[in-house]
């Protein structure tokens, strides 16, 4: 079986946040598959499913972002999974809005959703999905940043990042995270 996580805040307050773009893209890859993430287990809504002939369940964690670990946790030992099964989805500040890059493992990399999995898990070896949100330095403080809503004028962009991070998903799905990073980690989308 194959877990993806989609990281983000739960709640309506937190819905259309930049930090909640790892939720759009495992909602937007659920969708396209016909699998409801409606039931609630692991501190997480769920759906299970086959793609590409791989049983897939996809996990939105209802707990903060900070504490993502452990809703990861429960699910990996629960499902007795290899962490090179699981597929972690997050927004990244580093890079501009438009860009995905995907890893077969690493570090945090500052994230406080990756860094609380890694520490559940005890491991990072599991691939990561990160999402460009862009920096905008006229906010106050990071935490401003990454919990406003994207603007009107960033709607197209983010359309089009969803999409090839949905692909990306079906690629490491079918191929793996290296077989994925060669395909998408050189394509700079800002459609």
């Amino acid at each position: 079986m194959k877990l993806i996580i989609g990281l983000g805040n739960p709640g309506r307050k937190y819905e259309n946040t930049r930090h909640n773009v790892g939720f759009k893209v495992a909602c937007a890859l659920a969708d396209r598959y016909n699998i409801r993430l409606n039931t609630k287990a692991f501190n997480s809504f769920i759906g299970k499913g086959r793609i590409f002939s791989e049983d897939v369940m996809i996990a939105l964690p209802q707990i903060y972002m900070n504490n993502s670990g452990e809703a990861a946790r429960m699910m990996f030992l629960r499902k007795k999974m290899e962490p090179k099964d699981i597929l972690v989805i997050c927004d990244d500040v580093n890079l501009e809005l438009g860009i995905i890059r995907i890893r077969p493992e690493g570090s945090s990399g500052g994230h406080k959703g990756l860094e609380s999995i890694i520490d559940y898990l005890d491991s990072g070896d599991f691939a990561r999905l990160r999402i460009g949100i862009g920096k905008d330095t006229g906010r106050p403080g990071l935490s401003g940043y990454v919990l406003s809503p994207f603007k009107k004028n960033e709607a197209k962009t983010l359309e089009g990042v969803i999409e090839s991070a949905v692909e990306c998903c079906e690629v490491w799905i079918k191929e793996g995270a290296e077989r994925a990073a060669n395909c998408f980690n050189l394509k700079n989308r800002k459609d």
